[in-house]
């Protein structure tokens, strides 16, 4: 049984790697650069990431890009907790990050204190070279990863009684 588990995992992870679909979340001025790295002159459908989703609900990919304040950080955590499993989020640029230049009362320092973040994209605003690079280790982490029932292991299973013990 671990063998069709492992191999389902794999099956699994490689048609997620290719169909990511992701929901920006944008704030500030790095909007622009993930505006210019999601045109087709950097081809981001060849990532399978190339159409946004404008429901949190139908996406799996959170893209926070810009500045987030302490006013914003319980929308955003409500726009995670909405997506569907499984979810990923990438924090793009460096204001995401760490606050970035924002040292101050209002800003976040760093949306991971607010959500789990999978992937770091620094810079000011990040080249999108960089961004190309890490959605390709964004794929490499989606692809190793079990995040199935299947995962759980053939105890995990059990028998489905509709909510009964039996």
């Amino acid at each position: 049984m671990q063998l069709v588990t492992s191999k389902l995992d794999a099956a699994l992870g490689w048609a997620r790697k290719y169909s990511i679909f992701q929901y920006p979340f944008v704030t500030a001025c790095c909007g622009m650069e993930y505006m210019s790295t999601m045109a087709s002159h950097y081809d981001m459908d060849r990532f399978g990431a190339g159409l946004p989703r404008f429901s949190p609900r139908q996406a799996d990919l959170l893209m926070v890009v810009g500045t987030i304040s302490h006013k914003m950080a319980p929308v955003l955590r409500r726009i995670y907790d909405q997506m569907a499993e499984p979810k990923w989020v990438v924090a793009f640029g460096v204001c995401t990050c760490t606050g970035g230049f924002y040292d101050d009362y209002s800003t976040v320092q760093g949306i991971d204190t607010v959500v789990p973040v999978d992937l770091y994209i620094p810079g000011c605003p990040p080249r999108p070279e960089v961004v190309l690079q890490g959605f390709m280790k964004l794929q490499e982490k989606i692809q190793r990863e079990t995040k199935g029932p299947w995962s759980l292991g053939v105890e995990g299973w059990g028998r489905f009684t509709g909510g009964k013990e039996g």
